[in-house]
């Protein structure tokens, strides 16, 4: 087992996202139901009952039974469906949930919603894991996980469930399920996957410390040992990006923090590595989308 290192939690730690819920209700008779298309990352919690779950390109469906959820972080070909058949899902009309009732001994009783990853640094973390994700309620891995799982339960058993902390127990829910894959020694991609090699381990944890610095290919090379281009052709397999997009997205991180912190556009570009205030309002406003100024005030520090 490949437990995990300071450096991946840092890194699964930096993760800012946001869940929002769509809906929250009950599917029974013939149904199915998609995010298909909407270019989004979605969550389903099973709270009651079963349903299929189809993804195109599985050969088989899986069923998914109440404590059961799957995170859908790329938006994939896929549709939850009371029907195991994949042809007779498909077939199915898509209809409009009813009340929720975890007494009902038919249907299924779903917990629906988005997650938002922010840009830059999130976005870097959430390209190398897997298309989808699942966690079972009889996973005996799972224990914290299942622990959260059943607070989500607790908070659907009211009257009027609240969607402020139903969004925030699934964003709990989300973290602690990918910490788990890192202990459990998944095969995972992207930075995780550079945080695990020794080699890139102690670069990226400079880059971490100190995004700052002039930093440039041949210096980064020389912190791993390798020639230039070997340096550049195994980053880019470990990590699906460059150097300079690592290099970039924490450069912003650490920018947005310093702005978070009261700092001025002018010593917050010094900090992030930039020669002018011109080449670090055009960076920043490319990767975040606003001008760093304008962040600084949205953040209550202007």
């Amino acid at each position: 087992m490949i437990s995990s290192s300071p450096l991946v939690d840092w890194l699964l730690e930096s993760l800012e996202l946001d869940a929002s819920l769509f809906h929250v209700g009950r599917y029974c008779g013939g149904w199915h139901a998609s995010t298909q298309g909407m270019g989004r990352a979605s969550f389903h919690l099973v709270v009651q009952g079963h349903c299929w779950l189809h993804i195109d390109g599985q050969a088989q469906p899986l069923r998914l039974e109440s404590g059961d959820a799957v995170f859908l972080l790329r938006d994939l070909a896929y549709r939850l469906s009371g029907d195991e058949d994949a042809t007779d899902a498909c077939a199915q009309p898509r209809r409009s949930m009813q009340a929720l009732d975890l007494e009902a001994g038919d249907g299924v009783g779903l917990v629906c919603g988005f997650f938002h990853f922010q840009s830059g640094l999130s976005s870097l973390i959430v390209d190398g894991l897997a298309d989808w994700i699942l966690l079972r309620a009889n996973d005996p891995a799972a224990g914290a996980a299942r622990a959260l799982f059943g607070l989500i339960l607790e908070e659907c058993r009211r009257p009027q469930p609240s969607q402020a902390l139903l969004e925030r127990l699934t964003h709990l829910l989300f973290l602690y399920v990918l910490r788990q894959q890192v202990h459990a020694g998944l095969s995972l991609g992207g930075l995780v996957a550079l945080a695990r090699q020794p080699a890139f381990a102690g670069l990226l944890e400079r880059l971490i410390e100190d995004p700052g610095q002039p930093w440039t290919l041949e210096s980064m090379a020389a912190c791993t040992g390798l020639s230039r281009s070997a340096f550049f052709k195994r980053f880019n397999e470990l990590a699906g990006q460059s150097p300079g997009q690592v290099l970039l997205a924490l450069r912003m991180r650490h920018a947005c923090q310093l702005l978070k912190a009261g700092n001025t556009v002018e010593q917050v570009g010094a900090q992030a590595g930039y020669q002018s205030v011109a080449a670090f309002t055009r960076a920043f406003a490319k990767a975040v989308g606003v001008q760093p100024g304008a962040y600084r005030k949205q953040q209550g520090a202007g």
